[in-house]
């Protein structure tokens, strides 16, 4: 098992290769099909809420944080609802994406041709991984309340590598099994 934190570095992106389980820790970023539509808007007017660069995102809508604890349940949404935004968010200079599914070839493309990661986040798991984040607060788009944009810091969200920078992906070698 690996252990990786924000901010990436690209010696940690090649480190990593499609089926290595890794302990994620340090800063994300939440977003989900309503937040990207305006997120794309607000690149395309050079006002991202937040900076892309080395950027990781997290395909989640979280439920409500529950009294006495810090965070609600946090598990990842289908990520292929997100291709259409995905080249624009690498182009801009993000560098890891988590969340949980297939990704069309041409989002696993340009994974490969920007050096970043597509990471996978377990389904089902949502309440445990609402345990690993440390802090939480609504940076843009405040209005679509689960859907808005959120700065997480996380320690140890256990993650797999579901794409690497070398094209290998982990769904072609789970069905070779």
């Amino acid at each position: 098992m690996k252990t990786i934190q924000t901010p990436l570095n690209i010696e940690e992106i090649k480190s990593l290769h499609a089926k290595d389980f890794i302990m994620f820790s340090g800063t994300l970023y939440t977003a989900r099909d309503a937040a990207h539509i305006r997120l794309i808007k607000d690149i395309e007017n050079n006002t991202p809420p937040f900076d892309l660069e080395g950027a990781v995102i997290y395909y989640v809508g979280p439920s409500p944080t529950p009294p006495g604890q810090k965070f609600g349940s946090a598990g990842p949404t289908t990520s292929s609802r997100m291709d259409v935004f995905t080249p624009t968010l690498l182009d801009h200079g993000v560098k890891a994406i988590i969340g949980k599914g297939y990704r069309s070839k041409t989002v696993l493309e340009a994974f490969k041709s920007h050096q970043a990661v597509y990471l996978l986040a377990i389904g089902g798991s949502g309440a445990y991984l609402g345990q690993c984040v440390e802090s939480s607060e609504v940076i843009a788009y405040e209005d679509l309340g689960p859907e808005s944009i959120k700065k997480l810091v996380v320690k140890d969200l256990p993650l797999i590598v579901g794409y690497d920078i070398y094209g290998e992906d982990a769904y072609v070698y789970a069905q070779t099994l």
